[in-house]
């Protein structure tokens, strides 16, 4: 078994740099699923980012060979985004955080629902702790 000293030789840290970051993955994830797509669509398909954010994420992910900008030079000129063959590779793990993500939420919401109702239980018990005392004490 190989063992990485230092964590900037390790290639996975390497992969997770490039992707991580507001908006990122999903960005990644629309490409995925759209193939190819001009500033607006991209824009429109995720509504909340700004325009400066998503200009930054596409440079970013152009640099690091993970998108692609096709230029034409049109009449107003027309510009393209897709992924490039190693932003297609990530095609698998994109779909498997998404999974991972959905279960999560799932369970957390699962957990936050029964922290709930046993905060209400706590609440409701020395209530009728009180009453049953009460009724017994008279």
């Amino acid at each position: 078994m190989t063992v990485i000293q230092n964590h900037n030789q390790c290639p996975m840290d390497n992969i997770l740099r490039q992707i991580m970051g507001p908006w990122t993955t999903y960005l990644l994830w629309v490409l995925d699923n759209e193939k190819v797509l001009r500033f607006g669509e991209i824009a429109t398909r995720i509504p909340d980012i700004s325009a400066k954010v998503l200009t930054d994420r596409l440079r970013k992910l152009e640099a690091f060979g993970l998108v692609h900008r096709e230029y034409k030079p049109t009449v107003p000129p027309t510009v393209n985004y897709s992924l490039t063959k190693r932003g297609r590779e990530l095609h698998v793990v994109l779909k498997g955080i998404n999974e991972i993500a959905f279960r999560w939420d799932a369970e957390d919401r699962e957990a936050d629902d029964s922290t709930i109702e046993d905060q209400n239980a706590a609440k409701i018990a020395p209530t009728r702790l009180q009453d049953k005392f009460q009724m017994s004490g008279s």
